[in-house]
């Protein structure tokens, strides 16, 4: 298949900016994945679809504020975006702009809260960078502490309050980008979802810069998936399996979600505690053996994400339902709305 096949036009307005006050009263498009069959809704109108007996798996990845910006002794601003811990204070970094940031040279951040040398510039750009600080704190804290969060690109609003990137459930460290369709959950709405008799399950993928990586292959088998860390917890499997085995359904919460489920179960949908990484790429024709169902956002065209969701259902009908999306002014990305697949 072609990367055109998956493009779409997006009015630029349609791009959500900020996100809303209240999460679960974003709206929710429900669409049939065989018939394409679509209802509008709201987010808090999810309980409708559920049933006793499912599962639903949520991904308990938290967003690093993971952006600053250091001073060198000439000068010079340059923003740095830590991406992976490398262990003992070494960080892998995207910076910009990044001719400002060679082998040997060392920043400041926040008046000397922070230093920082960078000691290896990769063949795909990313510097490593070695970090100093108080013996008393660590690299985690200043980042609580004077980072911002690296939202996309598309986004050019300043946020208010760093939790509104955060899901409600958000619990271990790690993730570049938010699994953005858990932020329309509240703790009051999984409550409820916990009431009805459904199971909910927490699995863990950080979130790679690579997830708003374009596809620049035009045949986008020819694409290559960054690589992502995944855990899925024994708690987690065996509330999986027991909804598989008992006829319930699994519905995942975001790509990232239905990512590290299809990477880690065996051939009948079943899962067993693991960790490790995937670079599953999941385009039409993927046979899914363990979703069943499947909550995520409006995604932009000719991206790997719109790739997953049309293999969910078909080409045809998403794309079909954002034609639908626009012409009735639904939010788009990161801190739009929300579509329900099942």
């Amino acid at each position: 298949m072609k990367k055109s096949d998956f493009y779409y036009d997006l009015p630029q307005e349609l791009i959500a900016q900020d996100p809303l006050e209240k999460r679960d009263e974003s709206r929710l498009m429900y669409m049939n994945r065989i018939t394409g069959q679509i209802e509008h809704r709201h987010f808090y109108d999810v309980v409708d679809y559920l049933k006793p007996g499912d599962c639903l798996v949520l991904n308990n990845t938290k967003v690093l504020p993971a952006r600053i910006y250091g001073i060198k002794k000439t000068g010079a601003k340059v923003e740095f975006l830590l991406l992976k811990d490398c262990g003992d204070d070494v960080w892998e970094c995207i910076t910009g702009p990044g001719r400002k940031a060679k082998e040997g040279d060392e920043f400041d951040f926040n008046g000397g809260i922070l230093h920082a040398v960078v000691t290896e510039v990769k063949e795909n750009g990313n510097r490593v960078v070695k970090f100093t600080h108080e013996k008393n704190t660590t690299v985690y804290d200043i980042l609580n502490e004077i980072g911002e969060m690296p939202l996309p690109h598309y986004i050019t609003h300043d946020l208010k309050d760093k939790e509104m990137y955060q899901t409600v459930y958000a619990k271990y460290p790690g993730s570049a980008a938010a699994p953005t369709a858990g932020l329309h959950f509240t703790d009051e709405l999984l409550e409820k979802i916990k009431d009805m008799g459904v199971d909910i399950a927490y699995i863990t993928l950080h979130v790679g810069i690579g997830t708003f990586r374009p596809v620049k292959t035009e045949n986008i088998e020819d694409h290559v998936m960054h690589t992502e860390q995944y855990f899925v917890p024994k708690e987690a499997a065996e509330k999986i399996n027991k909804a598989k085995d008992s006829g319930g359904r699994i519905i995942g919460v975001g790509t990232t979600s239905c990512r590290t489920l299809e990477s880690t179960c065996d051939e009948n949908g079943r899962l067993k505690e693991c960790s490790g990484s995937t670079n599953i790429f999941i385009y039409p024709g993927f046979k899914f053996r363990c979703l069943d169902g499947l909550i995520t956002n409006f995604h932009l065209p000719e991206s790997t994400l719109i790739m997953l969701v049309s293999a969910f259902s078909t080409r045809e009908n998403i794309l079909n339902a954002y034609n639908i999306a626009i012409k009735e002014k639904y939010r788009f990305y990161s801190f739009g709305d929300a579509m329900l697949i099942l």
